[in-house]
């Protein structure tokens, strides 16, 4: 039976693959195993080694914290910017992951006008009181 850190980490693995567009068999192929095993590891099935969650992290660009971002510490004090943390649920909607993919095939600098626009349309509409 899965662990729920093992199924945590499983579902962060197949969010950020299925948000680089990468199939298991591309995942695969970059850290050395079959699509088998990367099935196993978004699952839950298998636990993911250290150094094989290092070669994972690497492959998609993201820091290996990644992968634990989001697990409820029970004893630990909520960090500071936990009030920032988004719902786990938005970053697996398709209208997310296709707006995402959308902006990262923009160049840098119309990236980054968007971004701003993003940010000023946020802060008219915390102005006029519309959710």
């Amino acid at each position: 039976m899965a662990d729920e850190t093992d199924l945590h980490v499983g579902k962060r693995l197949r969010r950020r693959r299925r948000l680089l567009g990468m199939t298991q068999q591309d995942l695969a192929s970059q850290v050395g195993v079959r699509f088998q095993q990367i099935q196993k590891y978004e699952c839950g099935a298998n636990r993911i080694t250290a150094s094989r969650l290092y070669e994972l992290a690497k492959a998609m660009n993201v820091s290996v914290q990644y992968f634990f971002d989001g697990i409820p510490a029970s004893d630990a004090p909520d960090a500071a910017n936990d009030a920032e943390r988004m719902e786990g649920d938005i970053l697996s909607q398709k209208e997310t992951l296709e707006l995402v993919r959308a902006y990262y095939r923009l160049g840098e600098r119309p990236r980054k006008r968007l971004l701003e626009l993003a940010k000023a349309l946020e802060g008219d509409t915390s102005n006029t009181g519309v959710a």
